[in-house]
């Protein structure tokens, strides 16, 4: 099927650079990320509970392993996936909740779904032999899906359920990590693989008296199907009936659950900093005669071309397999250099044509709004002021198709950069009270704030004691992004100093295979500790930084939100880490050539009769 450009409006993109900068501006708070609370003790009634599959309560356990991976989302499944393929046979995987799906098993408010292609997202489709049943997978089939990839490697025997882990320190005297969790276990392993997640951990907003209301109030990661009624897989939310609801927050998750709030409850109101970036979803059952004549190796382009549509540039012979908004402005790009012959282009040409085709199809989805909500004032509120990707893109059908109901009010805080306060009754925004019978907090998870409030571990020390906080004070210092000097046998996943894909499953996979290359080879080594070299980690940052690829004015120019910490503009500890500027598959191609010498340079191996050096950090 041929992928035809989206058609979008002319712009007067003067204006609208203003008008930008205008919409940022009256955003912007002075202390970032800070506006957020932790949610710590205080707020336990919000994360400190198991309300899907709680577990009964088990005895301290005292265990030693070779490797543990922490966190059973996809990043810890494929690790533990791989690990086994390498002949490691002793693991110990630890996650807070009651199953392996990380955040899609926490995340089963109504509506919830990929929004993404699933053929892109969903990890090892070919290896596990599954076809998702959507286009865009809802968040149950994700989730089986995670658990059918636990059985498949055989991981539940090895997993530590309903466990929360409180400290992570190296013992020198035997060479192991001894990990620390609210169960009072004394686990030690040789190797730790660091396998979070972004999305792990909830956060709220820092607005005052959120203990202070009388009413009921849970976060969308903890979604209370006791109180609405219904449930993940029919969410028919007939408790609401009768009830006053507000919903904080309108960024995916919101996005998605709203309309079904909307059609039970009495009244709901949204509570609005900045509106997202809705486009139309059009998710359609996966057609069977399609997936027929997929050819080996289909995932894997496609992941390469979701990849490319998103971060760099359709060349001529390019066919965009995805279509969708994802892919609109670069299939629009190359559109336009098409019609124009295909010239040779300058980065700075290729930039200014990407910044027009992008201000056009923000446009289109401001006509978009106008198209479908009724009301004037209301639309005005919906309409997004930002360049694409300044915030994640949503697509959903429902969603403002919702705000013609009588029963939905949009409350629009941006001109007093918030909620002022929360009451005993309800909510205070822009000076008007508004009571509620139930708060829902969509505010997201700790993305942008601090490592600690990141991984939620409390004490993480290295050789000598030194707290992995404090050696990345100044920013993240890896070799390949993997592994740090005074942290032997430390490994791990996410967005830190390598390669990011448009899927980040893809980037889990490339980590977890060259973790379990290294965890292999110092086990037939039979090596105590693998750790790089100072040198090797000093030269690994001096690459990144001198390849860095930040397009700083864009991320200043961008309202505010996670991609950006919170508007303040910087590559250090952004949620995307600290990039590989030549790309994703550039960096798979020197991590391939790495193995391939066969010398793993920049790493030494040890064993424990080697004496262990100070620990130093810069």
């Amino acid at each position: 099927m041929t992928c035809e450009p989206t058609l979008t409006p002319d712009i007067d993109l003067a204006a609208l650079r203003a008008k930008y900068r205008q919409q940022a501006d009256k955003r912007r708070r002075p202390e970032g990320f800070a506006q957020y609370l932790e949610v710590t003790s205080e707020l336990e009634e919000f994360l400190e509970f198991e309300p899907y599959e709680p577990l009964p309560a088990r005895a301290a356990l005292t265990d030693e392993t070779d490797v543990v991976v922490l966190g059973g989302g996809f990043a810890g499944l494929i690790a533990a996936g791989r690990l086994k393929a390498a002949g490691v046979g002793s693991i110990r995987i630890i996650d807070r909740s009651g199953d392996f799906g990380g955040v899609w098993y926490w995340n089963r408010y109504p509506g919830v779904q990929c929004d993404v292609e699933s053929y892109t997202y969903l990890p090892l489709l070919e290896e596990m032999g599954y076809m998702p049943k959507d286009r865009y997978a809802y968040g149950s089939e994700i989730f089986a899906y995670c658990q059918q990839m636990g059985r498949r490697f055989d991981l539940y025997k090895h997993a530590l359920f309903g466990t929360i882990v409180k400290s992570l320190r190296w013992d020198a005297s035997i060479a192991r990590w001894r990990i620390g969790t609210d169960q009072g276990d004394d686990v030690r392993a040789r190797y730790v693989v660091m396998a979070p997640g972004p999305l792990n951990r909830p956060k709220l907003p820092g607005v005052p008296g959120i203990k202070r209301f009388k009413g009921h109030s849970f976060h969308t990661t903890r979604w209370d199907y006791h109180y609405t009624g219904g449930s993940w897989s029919e969410p028919e939310l007939t408790r609401l009936a009768g009830k006053k609801l507000a919903i904080i927050g309108t960024g995916a998750t919101a996005i998605q659950c709203v309309p079904h709030l909307a059609k039970y409850a009495a009244h709901l109101y949204v509570f609005q900093r900045t509106p997202s970036y809705i486009d139309d979803r059009g998710n359609r059952p996966t057609d069977p005669e399609w997936a027929k004549g997929l050819r080996p190796g289909w995932q894997a382009e496609r992941m390469r071309n979701f990849h490319i549509a998103i971060n760099e540039a359709f060349d001529k012979s390019d066919v965009d397999l995805i279509c969708d908004g994802w892919s609109e402005i670069n299939r629009n790009i190359q559109t336009a250099r098409k019609a124009a012959g295909w010239p040779e282009m300058t980065l700075e040409q290729l930039m200014a044509l990407r910044e027009v085709e992008d201000y056009r199809a923000m446009e289109r989805i401001r006509q978009r709004v106008d198209a479908i909500v009724q009301d004037p004032m209301t639309a005005a509120m919906l309409k997004p002021w930002y360049r694409f990707l300044c915030k994640r893109p949503c697509f959903n059908d429902d969603y403002l198709p919702t705000f013609n109901r009588p029963n939905v009010t949009l409350v629009d805080v941006s001109q007093a950069k918030g909620i002022e306060a929360i009451t005993p009754a309800g909510i205070i925004a822009n000076g008007t009270e508004f009571e509620v019978d139930c708060i829902i907090y969509a505010s997201g998870f700790e993305t942008t704030t601090d490592l600690r409030r990141r991984y939620g571990i409390d004490i993480v020390e290295g050789r000598g004691g030194l707290s992995l906080y404090d050696h990345w004070g100044q920013g993240f210092r890896t070799l390949h992004g993997m592994s740090v000097h005074n942290f032997p046998g430390m490994f791990f996943t996410g967005y830190l100093q390598g390669g990011v894909s448009g899927s980040i499953t893809q980037m889990y996979d490339q980590q977890a295979r060259h973790i379990a290359h290294i965890v292999g080879e110092a086990m037939a080594r039979g090596a105590a500790m693998v750790e790089p070299t100072r040198e090797a980690e000093a030269a690994w940052v001096d690459t990144i930084r001198a390849n860095l690829v930040y397009d700083k004015p864009f991320w200043e120019s961008c309202t505010p939100g996670y991609n950006n910490n919170e508007g303040i503009a910087t590559n250090r500890y952004t949620i995307f880490g600290e990039p590989y500027g030549p790309g994703f598959f550039a960096f798979d191609d020197l991590l391939r050539q790495w193995r391939e010498k066969g010398d793993f340079d920049g790493l030494q191996f040890s064993s424990p009769a080697v004496a262990q050096p100070a620990a130093q950090t810069v």
